[in-house]
């Protein structure tokens, strides 16, 4: 007998393991791996959000209540019964209150209640999407919808993705108990390393790259194993340098022969095109704020320190 969730007002994300931190711990997150969920969760580090993630965002929100209701037309329209339970609701796990959820929606579909997520998809990124119908959606959302079946425990949950401005597709994911369980196994122990202030191992260059922004000024003395990796890591440098030459030959080999052709054809295929881009215009800022005479004053109060860079390098 599944217990019922509690349900919670805004809550503070990091207080919480909330569907969208499910793909992260899992490691199968594409915008961020444990450690960097980690280091959010204790408060060591903020997410920058640029204009263009922003924009993103904001796209998703504006674009939700159309593709709800778009998702209840379409399957009244395929002859269902179609009820909209709730909204935006937030709920807790009844034994492990940190494990919370936010559902996008919650439908009852002929008298059945399902769990919803939307989501607004870019035509580029359709190709990660299965056909209308199927349960194949990206594995980082399918991580969400199991976390949310398991906060909120019903048979299946229904995602509407909306693929460009009308492009519409439904699917439905069955409940794995299974799975449920192993993720929630995961996320319990992933809540205990942040208790105790024990990390996961950076797994990316850019959490090591976080990690370890400028150097002490020492010097360490490697052992066999490490001695191994940097002659590994010196000898494929080197054989990557050597492929990269012959790429750039056969590549020169093949323009060559095309000549002025914009492409090349085998057998009425295409195998390659060289085509050139649009022109464009660049203007020079830099030239065109000196060209004015600014002050030495003037330039200070637009100029910042950036951190030196830290380039690794096998010698």
């Amino acid at each position: 007998m599944m217990n019922a969730p509690t349900p919670v007002g805004k809550f503070d994300r990091q207080k919480y393991i909330g569907s969208s931190d499910a793909a992260a711990i899992l490691g199968v997150s594409k915008w961020k791996t444990p450690f960097q969920l980690y280091q959010e969760k204790i408060g060591e580090f903020v997410e920058e959000i640029t204009p263009a993630k922003q924009k993103i965002l904001d796209r998703g929100h504006r674009w939700e209540p159309i593709v709800v209701e778009m998702l209840v037309d379409e399957l009244r329209e395929r002859g269902h019964g179609v009820e909209i339970i709730a909204r935006n609701e937030r709920y807790q796990d009844p034994e492990f209150p940190f494990l919370a959820c936010e559902l996008d929606l919650e439908l009852l579909i002929d008298g059945e209640e399902v769990n919803g997520e939307m989501k607004t998809v870019h035509p580029f990124a359709a190709k990660d999407w299965g056909e209308e119908g199927t349960d194949e959606i990206p594995i980082y959302y399918a991580a969400q919808v199991m976390h949310g079946l398991m906060i909120k425990p019903r048979r299946r949950a229904i995602v509407a993705a909306l693929i460009g401005a009308d492009d519409l597709r439904i699917h439905f994911l069955e409940r794995d108990d299974e799975t449920i369980a192993g993720i929630r196994t995961q996320e319990i122990e992933f809540w205990q390393r942040i208790q105790n202030r024990n990390p996961p191992e950076p797994t990316d260059p850019v959490d090591v790259k976080w990690l370890y922004q400028r150097d002490g000024g020492t010097a360490i003395e490697a052992d066999d194993e490490l001695a191994l990796l940097c002659q590994q890591l010196k000898d494929m440098k080197a054989d990557a340098k050597a492929l990269d030459g012959h790429i750039e030959l056969l590549a020169t080999k093949i323009k060559a022969r095309m000549g002025t052709a914009a492409t090349l054809l085998y057998r009425g295929k295409p195998l390659a095109t060289w085509k050139n881009n649009k022109d464009s215009a660049t203007t020079d800022w830099k030239a065109a704020y000196l060209d004015l005479g600014p002050t030495a004053r003037h330039c200070a109060s637009f100029t910042t320190t950036k951190p030196g860079s830290r380039p690794f390098i096998v010698k």
